[in-house]
């Protein structure tokens, strides 16, 4: 008997044994069989809508303010797409689509939802690329022609959040369509009536922005109109208004402080290092330029594969991040174009018109004497200096809203990231100098890279760095209260992250 006891006790042990064992080996099955990094879904249309954007800039040329748009509005789609299988997101335009039932929040039908959100909206904005998307579509196992609005399937869902985000953003301002009164039916037209004070040829305000003229490299030149002049009327999606945190005026010619920075701008050119040169270039960018909001959405995946994220951890970043860069878009164009201030390039025309300078004298001329009104940025001829007003810069602004997001999301600064490059890659192929490696230590630290890689480039003088950066890092902070409302963290919780990202 006490031989059958014994028996009985050691299979119900062995028994037990293995049946802890094989739950111990289904939860790890559960825990690698969702992809993380770079094999997550989200990450992977993340990367498609780098694609996209790069291809945009190639067709189109650099339109930074319209990719942000779209990049934003795909993002907001992904969201409010995937928080019908979360158990307490709230989405930004998918009114009156139920959350669906706990038992259906799985990834399967989060992987599906998102791709379909993520192909419509992609389709519609940059819809030279729809075959593209529709290709990726059949290597997912998707059927891009499925158009079902069935709110009760991850497929209608994914399409019906994509058509609420397009729905609701007609008319925002952004005049995609050519809806705005005036245009005539041409998309992103100028409703506005704006007009510089300057032309090319004749600088009657040294205050405003004078447009300047760029080869058109066939050997004639053009001087380019002012690139969307009326993105500070678009409609902001986490800021009360384009014109929340705009700062103070600029400082004009006759102070004190124009004459030293201009006098900065002039010196940090004289003096341009291989690695500034490397830095210069990097974040300007050049052919298949992603812009700046790609640029941080680039930098969030590097944040993703980092820390090995989840399809989930993906998606609410991503959303973030590119919100923040539209708005903070918005908010950059509200200062721009409310000041229509002057850019260094006829700043230093004026301060140093028949004085002998060294500066940069252009492709394959390296550094020179020359006089101060034949001075230009460091940048290829066929894009000399950005056609837009100059206070504040949109680096800076871009750079500091989505820098502080990311320190925010992650409840820390640390970044960590480092790329290899030829300096005079991107300016002066013919006279390259050495490979460098930019390094950027924390979030903080690149935003201000970034920053001032735009006075180093003759872009922007300090003041305008300056007040970028604070205007972006309030666009973010403030942007932070509507991404934790729509991922249902309570206002507590808000603050404890706020706290753990301060340094």
């Amino acid at each position: 008997m006490k031989k059958y006891i014994v028996l009985l006790l050691t299979l119900s042990l062995v028994l037990g044994c293995k049946q802890k064992q094989d739950q111990n080996t289904q939860n790890e099955t559960t825990q690698t069989e969702e992809p993380r990094g770079v094999d997550n879904l989200a990450y992977q249309w993340g990367q498609m809508a780098l694609t996209a954007t790069a291809n945009d800039t190639e067709r189109f040329q650099p339109r930074p303010t319209i990719t942000s748009r779209y990049l934003g509005l795909i993002f907001i789609s992904v969201f409010d797409a995937w928080s019908r299988y979360d158990a307490s997101a709230i989405p930004v335009y998918l009114e009156e689509v139920d959350r669906r039932p706990a038992e259906e929040h799985n990834l399967k039908n989060k992987e599906v939802a998102i791709s379909y959100a993520a192909y419509r909206a992609m389709s519609e904005y940059y819809y030279s690329d729809k075959e593209l998307f529709a290709n990726f579509m059949r290597e997912l196992g998707l059927d891009p022609e499925n158009e079902s609005i069935d709110p009760t399937t991850p497929e209608g869902i994914g399409n019906l959040a994509a058509l609420a985000v397009i729905e609701a953003r007609k008319g925002d301002g952004s005049n995609q369509y050519g809806e705005e009164e005036g245009s005539n039916g041409e998309p992103y037209f100028n409703y506005t009536g704006y007009e510089p004070v300057n032309s090319a040829d004749e600088n009657v305000d040294i205050n405003r922005w004078q447009p300047k003229y760029f080869s058109d490299g066939k050997g004639g030149q053009y001087a380019p109109g002012c690139l969307t002049p009326f993105w500070d009327k678009v409609a902001t999606i986490s800021i009360k208004s384009a014109d929340q945190f705009r700062p103070g005026p600029p400082p004009m010619v006759g102070s004190e402080q124009l004459k030293e920075e201009v006098q900065e701008v002039i010196e940090m050119q004289a003096n341009l290092t291989d690695h500034q040169k490397a830095l210069v270039e990097f974040m300007r960018d050049g052919p298949q330029s992603v812009q700046q909001a790609g640029h941080w959405l680039k930098f969030a995946q590097d944040v993703s594969r980092r820390d090995n994220h989840t399809l989930d951890e993906d998606v609410k970043m991503y959303f973030f991040n590119q919100v923040v860069a539209m708005d903070a878009f918005i908010a950059s164009w509200d200062s721009k174009m409310f000041y229509d201030y002057a850019r260094p390039y006829a700043l230093v025309h004026e301060y140093y018109q028949d004085q002998v300078i060294k500066a940069w004298g252009g492709e394959g001329k390296g550094m020179m004497e020359m006089d101060g009104s034949q001075w230009r940025p460091y940048s290829p001829e066929t894009f000399l200096c950005p056609p837009f007003p100059s206070y504040v810069s949109g680096h800076s602004t871009i750079s500091g809203a989505c820098g502080e997001a990311l320190k925010l999301w992650t409840g820390s600064d640390e970044f960590g990231e480092e790329v290899e490059l030829v300096a005079g890659a991107l300016t002066e192929p013919e006279h390259l100098g050495d490979t460098v490696t930019l390094k950027f230590p924390t979030f903080t630290e690149t935003a201000e890279m970034a920053g001032i890689s735009r006075v180093l480039g003759g872009y922007h003088i300090q003041a305008d760095n300056v007040a970028g950066l604070e205007l972006g890092r309030n666009v973010a902070r403030e942007a932070w209260k509507f991404y934790n409302k729509h991922i249902g963290n309570p206002p507590e919780d808000i603050k404890e992250n706020e706290s753990k990202s301060t340094p």
